[in-house]
């Protein structure tokens, strides 16, 4: 059975929706979206080099909203100093540390070297399923993934349906680098301290490198594979926009 969502028709709803919302900024569609389903809502947020934009915005918003946290156990030690930094500095009161079910790890990755030999099944345990199993009790959840990130991203719209029917909502999806950067600056955000270490894309450790100047700033992510997302935003294996006609 799909999740309730808030909406009797959800794919015709969500067209008009990003007809509507198209033009909004994403403190309005944050706002929005935050009354619609308000206590079915929550963000997810891997706390890394642009997190810390939504994170603010829904601070000012509604600092208690869950916001799940992938801890998969191979982050880098500064990304979870800075998640603990920027919870307190802003306030949010609703961090949900997610983990990876520690008897699948022991049955699949006992090494911890499952990112080696299949890196697909390795953030399947490590990301969605952990993810799935905190979205179960939650009719919309909110992400910050943009346009301009990678190929499967560039037709994105505001909204859209997930595989059990919640709503994603993607605020951010217009916005670029200089947007971004822009708001952090103007805000005094505090930044991820291994963005000016040469990694403007940050993942876990292992499947994370340092990214020279010039070259796309997610090329240091499962560098010299053929893997662009970790699994949250895929369905069966691809990259699948699912909703009604005007839904990305």
């Amino acid at each position: 059975m799909r999740p309730e969502t808030g909406f009797e028709r959800v794919e015709p709803q969500l067209a008009a929706l990003n007809r509507r919302l198209d033009g909004a900024t994403p403190q309005e569609v944050l706002a929005e979206m935050a009354e619609r389903h308000a206590g079915r809502l929550a963000l997810v947020s891997s706390f890394g080099a642009e997190s810390v934009v939504l994170l603010h915005m829904v601070a000012e918003l509604a600092p208690g909203l869950p916001v799940l946290f992938l801890e998969t156990e191979m982050l880098f030690p500064e990304t979870l100093a800075y998640q603990r930094e920027v919870a307190a500095g802003l306030g949010l009161t609703g961090i949900r540390s997610l983990r990876p079910d520690a008897e699948a790890l022991e049955l699949h990755d006992p090494a911890g070297d499952l990112h080696r030999s299949d890196p697909d099944l390795c953030c399947h345990l490590r990301k969605t399923e952990p993810l799935e199993r905190a979205l179960a009790g939650f009719g919309a959840w909110v992400t910050g993934r943009k346009r301009h990130q990678t190929r499967e991203r560039q037709t994105m719209h505001v909204c859209e349906t997930d595989e059990a029917g919640r709503v994603k909502i993607n605020p951010l999806h217009g916005w670029g680098r200089d947007e971004v950067a822009a708001y952090i600056e103007r805000h005094d955000l505090p930044r991820h301290p291994l963005v000016s270490r040469g990694y403007p894309s940050i993942g876990c450790a292992p499947c994370t490198s340092r990214v020279a100047p010039g070259e796309d700033p997610r090329a240091g992510r499962w560098r010299g594979q053929d893997k662009q997302e970790c699994g949250i935003h895929l369905v069966n294996g691809r990259f699948v926009r699912m909703g009604a006609e005007g839904v990305a």
